[in-house]
């Protein structure tokens, strides 16, 4: 079907708009029936707004008449109430991939050629996991700036970039002029006044802003019911890169029709200098944001909390899709740049915006985000994703020396308290800015993909310990096991990559036989990564790591960006009990993709039989925390590494976080039990907390009563010696109690024991423990 957004040509598959990449309205043919789209003089449904729907859009906040704000979902604390630590898998050694690997084994790639996946396209404002405050919408005759001049301190040659128009011995700084360095003349002096009329259509209201390319101006539209609309123009008209960045703007967003992105009316010409006309978007800036809550904090810096940070990022990833996919750059993303309305964000300030392939025009961008490698080769897919993470790290916390110190770098993660607290966000982070293009995502899809786990993690982390429901992987299947320990095919499986040219052969082979799987692999036409990844995983099967390795060592020779090999890798290595190699490859693998738990368990595991028990922890804990589906698994873990350091009521906790629906549950309640009795108490309450756990659940008739006899046994020791009083379970805390459950439990052992021998002993110890009667 039509995707529902206005103006937008695309359709929707599997949930999504192609083009767009907005979600299927609910109700419509993706999902049911369309919500009716409000008509004009209908008011806005955007919260706060006073607006009225006029072709489709509001005249106040210019939102679609079609949305409407997304409900956030409360989670709910989990069973136990164990907090979430956090990983330092950051300090950890990992495997070499990406630019690392290609420089170190001579491969012939140079570049990264794959592209980021189809699969996984927008949501809207915190994704229904956060809640972010909807930013009331901006009357327009307030934005007007009263006196519009631009401080001297932001006065700079728009050609050689030194300080011009600054004060010289107590007398103000000219506003036009030449550069006294270059000699390029300069203007900061705005065209147009209130009043004028540009274009026989847009009345001038006044300025109410300046930016890096000129004036930007608030006028009305007398052909379109006086509707607001912004003019922008030239900070020097007389600048022939200002002049061909303006034409190039011009040229490019005509095609640009995107629903998150500033909408561009018209181009006009008045008194020799040229405007775009654009939508007027009534919100704030992220900018303007920071800046309010720095004012409220007292002029210290308030960073928005990650989650709503994050939430902001995933909201507009798709228009930067959208962008690229168009074969067109942003260039200069920052916090100025994107406006908040409601629930619902806009991308403003295209002036930067040319095509990827564009060899001439003038480049755009801001000291602090844009990437090193620009200057030498010019804008890319690469270079935004740049932007994009030195602007995430602005918005959570306070970046002290991104434009000097750490100009081109990030702060350690050990010494930075948002990284050390947020592991997955700074490989995040670390991924988006990496110093290598080919190291980072390869696209804003991937990203988002990662970005939406990492907001997973965050807000459970933020709830103090609040399992999540489940959420479908792209990368892996879930988690099928819930044992408690899994082994490396217990571990989650990858999904198949649908878009590799050998899966549709692949989907052929079904043999169960290792063995055989391996010898018609071999015939494959072409050893595509999806080929030697089935190889690797079958040469695991027959228990012959070596081969496996020698497979994953194929593929990364032919792609060294492709973690999955490493994957592969670390798989090898838990089965060789290789459990450095193994930490190796996990992290590795992780730091690729942070926003994957899969990643995170292995990790761990190789972690706790590696002999770092308290980073496994931090990673056991996040799993558990994050999803549902990991819950199980993960808990188990953590139990195993707090019974190891004898820390007896912890493990129970980790325990009773595996819920009742899980087929874990019942293995869950013996190992309680054994934590319980090997703590070396023989207090009665922790005996009776045991025999309830084993009650609790359905087991094999035997083993209930060899634990019953277990337990029951140190608790008549306990009231031998000690107060009787309570229960021991279903039994009395009494010895009479005691010596009758025992008894029934021995006699009922007695009756299943398959030998004549060992049922004698068994009745005979019945008789020895029942209590004395008259009979």
């Amino acid at each position: 079907m039509r995707c529902t957004q206005p103006g937008c040509s695309g359709t929707i598959a599997d949930g999504y708009c192609d083009v767009c990449g907005m979600a299927a309205q609910p109700g419509s043919a993706a999902a049911a029936a369309p919500a009716p789209a409000a008509s004009d003089g209908s008011a806005c449904t955007q919260p706060g707004c006073t607006g009225k729907i006029l072709d489709g859009y509001c005249d106040v906040c210019g939102s679609p008449a079609a949305a409407a704000p997304s409900v956030a979902h409360e989670a709910q604390p989990l069973s136990g109430g164990v907090s979430v630590a956090t990983a330092s898998a950051s300090k950890m050694q990992s495997a070499a991939i990406g630019s690392r690997l290609a420089s170190s084994t001579g491969s012939t790639s140079t570049h990264r050629t794959r592209t980021g996946s189809q699969r996984v396209r927008a949501a809207r404002l915190g994704a229904g996991l956060t809640v972010v405050p909807p930013a009331p919408p901006v009357d327009a005759s307030k934005a007007i700036n009263p006196d519009p001049r631009v401080p001297e301190d932001k006065r700079t040659c728009s050609k050689c970039g030194n300080a011009i128009g600054r004060s010289i011995d107590g007398k103000p700084g000219r506003t036009e002029g030449f550069c006294p360095q270059c000699g390029q003349e300069f203007s900061f002096t705005p065209k147009l006044q209130p009043g004028d009329v540009v274009g026989n259509q847009y009345e001038v209201a006044g300025a109410i802003a300046h930016g890096g390319l000129g004036w930007i101006y608030l006028a009305k539209d007398r052909n379109v019911s006086d509707r607001w609309v912004v003019l922008k123009g030239l900070l020097n008209s007389g600048d022939p890169d200002a002049l061909a960045a303006a034409i190039a703007e011009q040229r490019f967003l005509a095609q640009v029709e995107h629903p998150l992105i500033v909408e561009i009316y018209n181009f006009v010409t008045h008194e020799g200098a040229g405007y775009i006309v654009m939508e007027y978007v009534g919100g704030k800036s992220l900018k303007q944001i920071l800046k309010a809550r720095m004012a409220a904090n007292n002029g210290a810096y308030d960073p928005l909390p990650v989650d709503q940070a994050l939430a902001f990022i995933l909201e507009v990833l798709p228009a930067f899709q959208y962008l690229h996919d168009l074969g067109l750059v942003y260039c200069d993303f920052k916090p100025d740049n994107l406006i908040q309305v409601g629930d619902a964000v806009k991308v403003i300030d295209l002036g930067g915006v040319r095509r990827i392939d564009d060899q001439e025009s003038a480049i755009y961008g801001t000291v602090g985000y844009q990437a090193p490698e620009v200057a030498h080769v010019g804008p890319s897919v690469a270079s935004d994703i740049y932007t994009i993470g030195r602007t995430l790290v602005v918005l959570c916390m306070e970046f002290r020396g991104y434009q000097g110190t750490y100009l081109h770098t990030l702060p350690p993660p050990e010494s930075t308290p948002l990284f050390a607290q947020h592991d997955s966000l700074y490989q995040l982070i670390a991924k988006c800015c990496a110093p290598d293009p080919a190291d980072r995502f390869a696209s804003a899809d991937e990203l988002r993909g990662q970005l939406l786990g990492v907001l997973r993690e965050v807000v459970a982390a933020r709830t103090a310990g609040t399992a999540l429901t489940s959420a479908a992987s792209v990368l892996f299947e879930s988690p099928s096991a819930s044992a408690s320990v899994l082994h490396w095919d217990d571990l989650p499986a990858l999904r198949p990559d649908t878009t590799d040219p050998q899966h549709a052969w692949l989907s052929t082979i079904g043999s169960d036989d290792p063995a055989r799987r391996l010898e018609d692999l071999a015939a494959a036409a072409d050893s595509t990564a999806e080929v030697l990844l089935a190889r690797a995983h079958a040469a695991l099967e027959l228990g012959d790591p070596k081969r496996a390795h020698a497979f994953a060592d194929e593929l990364l020779a032919q792609d060294p960006w492709d973690w999955r090999a490493l994957w592969m890798d670390g798989l090898a290595a838990m089965q060789e009990e290789d459990w450095a190699s193994a930490q190796s490859a996990f992290n590795a693998v992780y730091q690729q993709v942070p926003g994957e738990l899969a990643p995170k368990l292995a990790l761990a595991i190789a972690c706790e039989k590696g002999g770092l028990p308290d980073v496994a922890e931090g990673l056991y804990g996040t799993c558990a925390a994050t999803d549902a589906t990991y819950v199980a698994p993960a808990a188990f873990g953590m139990a195993r590494v707090r019974a190891q350091r004898s820390d007896t009521q912890g493990a129970v906790a980790a325990l009773d976080m595996v819920p009742s629906t899980s087929r874990g549950y019942p293995e869950s309640r013996q190992l309680r039990a054994e934590v319980l009795l090997a703590g070396g108490s023989a207090d009665l309450a922790v005996l009776d907390q045991a025999m309830r756990s084993i009650e609790s659940v359905s087991m094999d008739a035997t083993a209930r009563q060899l634990y019953t006899v277990r337990i029951l046994s140190e608790a008549l020791e306990a009231v031998a010696t000690g107060t009787p009083g309570g229960t021991i379970g279903s039994y009395p805390a009494t010895e009479d109690g005691i010596r009758d459950g025992l008894e029934k439990a021995f006699r009922t052992l007695a009756r299943e024991a398959p030998l004549r021998e060992d049922r004698v002993s068994l009745v005979n110890q019945a008789n020895a423990v029942r209590s004395w009667t008259l009979t």
